[in-house]
């Protein structure tokens, strides 16, 4: 990709609107220092010197989206309590349109509360119910987002399988999408890839790749071979696979597979990477950007974000 293609790519993001539906969670960490081993257990003592709290999961991606200047509207759901006030507060402050965003009372708001010591994850603790909606709460979140569907540009399907994207809640979305014209890309979870059939690009990274075919992807022949094989499970869609320091490759049809190298310089944490994948590609597809360049734009704000300790965004003066 070259800057006379990047830039005008780029400053078509701030007039795209990005409905983004999934798993959110409220990414909390405690930071600190370690001087000493507990007495009690032999385990390491915390100093505790700040507290944070960030967007996780689909409400990542869309902080992600709106980081780079596109209008994010979320769809989710969220639990009746503190970490989902304070998920409601920080979309609110990074200007993501959470309208969308439902209050269920059943179950609570997901959260990862990482302990990080000298710039080293000690301890994560997760708070979560992963059993799929009540059928009146898939209903109620398919109606928000048949009615923000038709207002958007592109829809990007944030799956971290806790319970929103069931299914018959995939496959509507994708329909809607279909029905619409509207480009939709998914980072699934799990290994029921039909559910994402229809879709315009998925982006599984090699650990869900293999989860989904049940075999290694070891050595090139094999990688090609299994990203065909995860093309097919989509009936038509394309494949973005997600290499880590191997980078990305790309399948879509008849093309031959496209590798795009890894840029990243230095890797500090990959919390939430595939979120920011996820923002930026969907954000250049709707942008009118093709599959390739959308694929190396997203390789970019990869090899950013994995620079930066915690769960994090890209800026738009970054790419």
């Amino acid at each position: 990709m070259t800057e006379q293609t990047k830039i005008p790519l780029l400053r078509s993001f701030p007039a795209k609107k990005i409905l983004i539906i999934g798993d959110v969670m409220l990414d909390e960490y405690v930071w600190g220092e370690v001087n000493r081993i507990s007495p009690e257990a032999p385990v390491p003592v915390v100093n505790v010197q700040r507290r944070s709290s960030v967007c996780g999961g689909a409400a990542n991606v869309a902080a992600n989206v709106a980081s780079l200047k596109g209008q994010a509207f979320l769809a989710s759901v969220a639990g009746d309590d503190g970490q989902g006030r304070r998920l409601r507060e920080i979309l609110a402050e990074t200007g993501v349109d959470a309208k969308g965003l439902l209050t269920v009372n059943d179950r609570p708001t997901s959260s990862k509360l990482r302990v990080i010591a000298h710039s080293q994850q000690v301890v994560r603790v997760d708070s979560e119910q992963t059993s799929a909606l009540g059928r009146g709460a898939e209903d109620e979140l398919l109606d928000r987002v048949e009615e923000t569907l038709s207002g958007v540009d592109a829809c990007a399907i944030s799956d971290y399988g806790k319970g929103v994207l069931s299914p018959r809640v995939a496959q509507r979305v994708i329909q809607l999408a279909i029905e619409q014209k509207k480009p939709v890309a998914v980072d699934p979870k799990g290994t029921d890839f039909s559910k994402y059939r229809g879709a315009t690009v998925v982006t599984p990274n090699m650990k869900e790749a293999e989860a989904i075919l049940g075999v290694e992807l070891r050595g090139e022949r094999a990688i090609v071979d299994g990203g065909r094989s995860l093309e097919e499970l989509l009936d038509g869609g394309s494949v973005l696979l997600t290499r880590g320091a191997e980078g990305m490759s790309v399948f879509a049809g008849s093309a031959e597979p496209l590798h795009i190298p890894a840029i990243a310089k230095n890797v500090y944490d990959v919390t939430g990477a595939g979120d920011t994948v996820l923002a930026v590609l969907t954000l250049a597809l709707a942008s009118g950007a093709s599959l390739a360049e959308a694929a190396t734009l997203a390789n970019i704000a990869a090899g950013i974000v994995v620079g930066k300790l915690g769960t994090s965004t890209v800026e738009m003066s970054e790419l």
